[in-house]
C-alpha cells in the first residue's frame, strides 16, 4: 500500500488514547507523485464506478494478473471486511470484467480494518493495477536524518518485513549512506548502494537511476522521507517501488500547494477539520475533559494534571499566543459538540495574549454556544486580575481556579457530580 503522510504534528501530546494529526494521501495519488519523478510503479488506473473501471482497465492495463485495492486511508486493507459482506479490500483477477465485479463489491459500502473506525470507512474509488511477479524484496528510505545533518538513504536486503526488526535482530543488514544536500548523492554513492543492495552488474544503471529519481521527489517535495518497502526486483530485471510511504515537511506547505490541495478531508476527524480552518491545533483523544489551552506544552501539562487526578483528557486544544475572540468562540463550538465531553477546562497563560481578553472571550464564546456543562477556568499572567473581575462580573457560571492543580481537581470532581 502507498501512504502518504503530511506530518502536522511532530510529537505525541499526550500519554494515551491520541491521534496523531497529519494529512493523507489516497494511495494512487501517492503513485501519481512518484510516476512524475520517474519513479517505476506498476501501471494504474482510479475508479470512481464499475464503468469506468471496466473501461480504463481494458484501454490502460495489458497485464494478465490485475490487482483492485480499495482506496482508504489504512492499513489491513487485505484482510478487513465490507459492511456488506463481502471479504479484503485487496483482491487479484484476470479480466477487467472480473476487475469491474469486484468494484461494484468494494464501492459504496464501509471498509473495516484493524485501522479504521469500528464502522469502517466508506470507499468511493478503487485502484487497479497491474500486479507483478517479486524475485527480491529489499527495502529502500531517503529520510532527514539530525545526526548527519542532512538526507541519509537507509537501506537492505532484507525488505517487505518490518525494518524496526530487522534492525533490531540483525543491524548490520542496515546500509546507511549520508548525502550533501548541496551537491546530491555521487555516483559513486549510487552505485555503491546499488552494489550493496545486491543488483548485478547490468541491472546497476536502472538500480542508480531509480535511486536517484526517488531522492530527486524526496528533495523537490520537501520530503521528510520517502520508504518504500519492498523496493523490488522481478524476474525479468525489472525495478518497482512497490509500496511505499512518503513523509512532507508541513512548513512548507506555501511552496507544496499541489501536494497539499491533493488532500482529501472526507476522512478526517470533523473535529480537526474545522479547527484547521481558524487556525486551531485539535487532536480528538478518549476521555471526556475538554481542554482548551494556549501553547502546545502547557496543553501537554494540563493532559498529563488531568490524568494525575483520574480524569481523562478528550483533546489537545492549543488556541496559540493570538487567538481572537472567534477562535475561541470556534474551539468552545468544537468542544460542545463532542458528545463526549462532559466538562470543559480553560487553562491560559496571559503573555501575548492577555488574561483580560481571553477572558471576555470565554464569557461571549459560553453565551454564543449556549454552554451549559461545567466550565473551569485558569488565568494568569498579564492582567490577570481583570480577567477574573471579567469572569466573576459575566453572569456565566464558571467554575474559577487559581492554578493548574486545583483546576484538573475541580474538572474532575464537575464531572463526577
Amino acid at each position: 500500500m502507498f501512504t502518504t503522510r503530511l506530518c502536522r504534528v511532530n510529537r505525541k501530546p499526550a500519554t494515551t488514547g491520541v491521534q496523531v494529526r497529519c494529512l493523507n494521501l489516497q494511495e494512487f495519488q501517492s503513485k501519481g507523485l512518484m510516476d512524475k519523478f520517474g519513479v517505476r510503479t506498476q501501471k494504474w488506473i482510479i475508479a470512481s464506478t464499475v464503468e469506468e473501471a471496466v473501461e480504463l482497465s481494458k484501454a490502460n492495463l495489458k497485464a494478465k494478473e490485475l490487482v483492485v485495492k480499495a482506496q482508504v486511508l489504512a492499513g489491513g486493507r487485505g484482510k478487513g471486511h465490507f459492511t456488506n459482506g463481502f471479504k479484503g479490500g485487496v483482491h487479484l483477477c484476470n479480466t477487467a470484467e472480473e476487475a469491474g465485479e469486484l468494484t461494484k463489491q468494494m464501492l459504496g459500502s464501509n471498509l473495516i480494518t484493524a485501522q479504521t473506525p469500528p464502522e469502517g470507512v466508506l470507499v468511493n474509488k478503487v485502484m487497479i493495477a497491474e500486479a507483478i511477479d517479486l524475485k527480491r524484496e529489499l527495502y529502500l528510505s531517503i529520510l532527514m536524518d539530525r545526526d548527519h545533518g542532512g538526507p541519509v538513504y537507509v537501506a537492505s536486503q532484507k525488505g517487505g518485513m518490518d525494518i524496526e526488526e530487522v534492525a533490531r535482530t540483525d543491524p548490520g543488514a542496515i546500509i546507511t549512506v549520508p548525502v550533501d544536500i548541496r551537491t546530491g548523492p555521487t555516483e559513486e554513492q549510487l552505485v555503491g548502494l546499488a552494489t550493496s543492495l545486491g543488483f548485478k552488474k547490468e541491472l546497476i544503471p536502472q538500480a542508480t537511476n531509480q535511486l536517484r529519481c526517488l531522492y530527486d521527489m524526496f528533495l523537490a517535495l520537501d520530503c521528510t522521507q520517502v520508504e518504500v518497502n519492498p523496493f523490488a526486483e522481478t524476474p525479468e530485471g525489472e525495478i518497482y517501488a512497490a509500496d511505499a510511504k512518503m513523509n512532507f515537511d508541513d512548513n512548507a506547505s506555501f511552496r507544496q500547494k499541489e501536494v497539499f490541495a491533493m488532500h482529501n478531508t472526507e476522512e478526517d476527524d470533523p473535529r480537526e477539520v474545522a479547527a484547521a480552518k481558524f487556525n486551531l491545533n485539535y487532536i480528538g483523544m478518549t476521555g471526556n475533559i475538554g481542554c482548551m489551552v494556549n501553547g502546545a506544552g502547557l496543553a501537554m501539562a494540563t493532559m498529563d494534571i488531568i490524568q494525575f487526578y483520574n480524569g481523562a483528557p478528550a483533546n489537545f486544544l492549543d488556541v496559540g499566543g493570538g487567538a481572537n475572540e472567534q477562535q475561541v468562540t470556534e474551539a468552545f463550538k468544537i468542544l460542545n459538540s463532542d458528545p463526549q465531553v462532559k466538562a470543559i477546562l480553560v487553562n491560559i497563560f496571559g503573555g501575548i495574549m492577555k488574561c483580560d481578553i481571553i477572558a471576555a472571550g470565554v464569557v461571549a464564546a459560553a453565551k454564543t454556544v449556549g454552554l451549559s456543562m461545567p466550565l473551569i477556568v485558569r488565568l494568569e499572567g498579564t492582567n490577570v486580575q481583570e480577567g477574573k473581575r471579567i469572569l466573576e462580573e459575566s453572569g456565566v457560571k464558571i467554575i474559577t481556579a487559581d492554578n493548574l492543580d486545583e483546576a484538573a481537581q475541580k474538572a474532575v470532581k464537575a464531572i463526577s457530580e
